[in-house]
């Protein structure tokens, strides 16, 4: 018989030896993962769906999660998406509270979080002091972990060995483990993008329909010519999990398309590839950039945006001079690279999430300014053969 929820003993190990005792709830299951922060004080559902956060162990430093319960999958936008969720499941391995809501209340909720996490096979621990594991993750940075709420919870030398004995998560290809396996369409508009999945959010797709254009995805390692036979009229490389040094296909189509003039925009970890794909190098923060509070400063206006981020990888900027690749925006906090701007090609590219889910909307011209790109890219086609007419 399942145990009620708050009544089962959980542990978090982290690879530095620190433990941290609580209770289960969600899944009863062992999971070893990366573990990382995330500040958002909202927005578990769309977090928790994000494919970027594949082959990680979430903690949310707000103390109280899962209040307004989750929605329903069912429930979709105008589109046909999922109207509250960023993919078809939950993507996290596990989940780190100080506390989880037994009792929501919201119009829209169906289920609690902890039955969520149930049904998808998802073990969550409660009771953590998450200000303590934070503090160790920003002094130690990003590590290994065990979390389990199964049998292993007494066996702690079987965890710790388990522990040992896992894959390093820069080591495994997640964006494999998440892109689309076949391109599927969605849309009908004459306008067409392609959208290289990586691990892309819905709310890219969301964003192009929602600006008239029919969005084709396609799995990751789409060669060049795959993506040209949709004959696109730009493309995006999105988001996704992992170490960007292991998209090797990825950068090689991007290099392509840049070299051929197609518009592109890349987003989070579409940035790195695309800065790869022109000889930039990444590096990996050491505790991330996670929540819907990140500052960010456009260095062209010099306007600061607020912004919506999830990423452990970031470019180099020492290593952008050897490309035409220029800062479009760096970090408030940091100084780290946040956006790219190409010299000459029509190509730029955020490292944060301009369609938010979940944060602020603010810089969903990020969008527009790809559009605009296809916009004078067509322009200019149509000029060229003007004159060759004339000619």
């Amino acid at each position: 018989m399942e145990k009620p929820e708050g009544s089962r003993p959980a542990v978090l190990l982290l690879e530095d030896g620190t433990l941290f005792l609580g209770k289960g709830f969600g899944a009863e299951a062992t999971v070893v993962g990366e573990i990382v922060f995330n500040t958002g004080m909202v927005g578990y559902p769309e977090s928790m769906t994000d494919p970027s956060y594949a082959g990680q162990v979430l903690c949310f430093t707000y103390p109280l999660i899962g209040n307004y319960g989750v929605p329903s999958i069912q429930e979709r936008d105008v589109f046909g998406l999922p109207r509250y969720f960023e993919s078809s499941g939950i993507k996290v391995s596990g989940l780190v509270v100080q506390e989880h809501c037994q009792r929501p209340s919201h119009w829209a909720s169906v289920q609690t979080l902890s039955r969520w996490m149930s049904d998808q096979g998802v073990p969550g621990i409660e009771g953590v002091d998450t200000r303590a594991l934070v503090s160790t993750i920003r002094e130690r940075g990003v590590m290994m972990c065990a979390l389990a709420t199964g049998p292993e919870v007494a066996n702690r030398r079987e965890l710790k060995r388990l522990l040992e004995k896992a894959a390093r998560y820069d080591s495994v290809d997640f964006v494999k483990k998440v892109s689309v396996k076949e391109a599927q369409t969605y849309g009908v508009a004459e306008k067409k993008v392609v959208l290289i999945d990586c691990g892309a959010k819905e709310s890219i797709i969301r964003n192009m329909l929602g600006r008239g254009y029919a969005v084709v995805r396609m799995p990751f390692d789409s060669s060049y010519g795959d993506v040209m036979k949709h004959d696109p009229e730009g493309v995006i490389v999105s988001n996704g999990p992992g170490d960007p040094r292991l998209c090797v296909e990825t950068v090689k189509t991007t290099a392509r398309l840049v070299d051929s003039d197609v518009p592109v925009l890349g987003i989070c970890l579409g940035e790195q590839v695309l800065g790869m794909s022109q000889g930039a190098e990444t590096y990996k923060l050491k505790y991330g950039h996670r929540g819907q509070n990140k500052p960010v400063v456009d260095l062209i206006s010099g306007r600061g945006y607020v912004t919506s981020q999830n990423h452990g990888y970031a470019v180099d900027p020492k290593t952008l001079s050897k490309t035409e690749l220029k800062p479009w925006f760096i970090n408030g906090d940091d100084q780290s690279v946040e956006g790219l701007v190409h010299g000459s090609k029509p190509c730029i590219a955020v490292q944060f999430h301009p369609e938010a889910a979940p944060g602020p909307y603010d810089t969903e011209f990020v969008f527009d300014k790809f559009t605009d790109m296809i916009a004078g890219r067509k322009a200019t086609m149509v000029g060229e053969r003007v004159r060759s007419m004339k000619t």
